[in-house]
């Protein structure tokens, strides 16, 4: 990778939403590091791509934190961090329903390890004043509209959690006057795994978005940041 271009971390970069993001950054000119659970997975996307990849179970927080330490040390401050790495709650877990390892289960992925990754990294990155977060989240964890509308009770209480990380953080760092941004992006129902074959919407649409927020011109007189995005336009939390 070229040591003098912009770095960028990408979580779930080996498939879906965060291999089409990594893509796209490495086209733009960024290197790049995917990180991802599987290894074979990740070696074979880093091969495909043209990057780093680090493996890491993201629901083991003490790992998850020791590869974030592990991935700065090695390849510097990023100027870019994109976690789209995420998990489906089972579809009967209902809040009266779910299980105790099941409700841990999609915490640890979609919210804890959100925060672990932040947590470790991002105080280099808004020292140096100059990083971007992404965070896809979903439009199922809003508090208005029908995002509370019930159902996949861990799955919609994690991602309702992931946007309020979002925006208190992007609070606590100045909402991008010290040259950090952090925001939420919602892919809508898409092409993935997770998301099955007849999703409406494909892989390019569902990043698109998420793309944008890590390459857009910012001026903070007048750009906003610390919002919830989808397709580039702002919606209500």
């Amino acid at each position: 990778m070229d040591s003098q271009a912009r770095l960028a971390v990408v979580t779930g970069g080996s498939r879906g939403l965060g291999y089409e993001v990594a893509k796209s950054l490495i086209a733009n000119g960024d290197r790049v590091v995917i990180v991802s659970q599987d290894i074979a997975r990740a070696k074979k996307a880093a091969n495909e791509l043209g990057c780093e990849s680090q493996c890491v179970d993201l629901a083991d927080l003490d790992a998850t934190r020791k590869t974030f330490e592990l991935i700065q040390s090695k390849y510097g401050v990023p100027q870019v961090l994109v976690l789209a790495h995420g998990v489906m709650s089972e579809k009967m877990s209902k809040t009266l329903r779910t299980t105790t390892q099941e409700w841990r289960r999609v915490m640890a992925i979609n919210l804890d390890s959100v925060f672990v990754a932040i947590n470790t990294i991002c105080p280099a990155m808004a020292q140096a004043r100059d990083g971007r977060v992404i965070i896809f989240t979903a439009c199922l964890g809003r508090m208005s509209g029908p995002g509370n509308a019930g159902g996949l009770a861990p799955y919609r209480i994690s991602k309702a959690g992931v946007n309020a990380l979002v925006r208190n953080l992007a609070h606590e760092t100045g909402l991008g006057a010290r040259g950090f941004l952090v925001d939420a992006t919602c892919p809508n129902h898409t092409r993935t795994d997770m998301g099955g074959p007849d999703a409406p919407r494909s892989v390019e649409e569902g990043a698109k978005t998420a793309i944008w927020l890590a390459t857009r011109e910012f001026d903070p007189a007048k750009d906003k940041t610390g919002l919830f995005w989808e397709d580039r336009k702002t919606i209500d939390w």
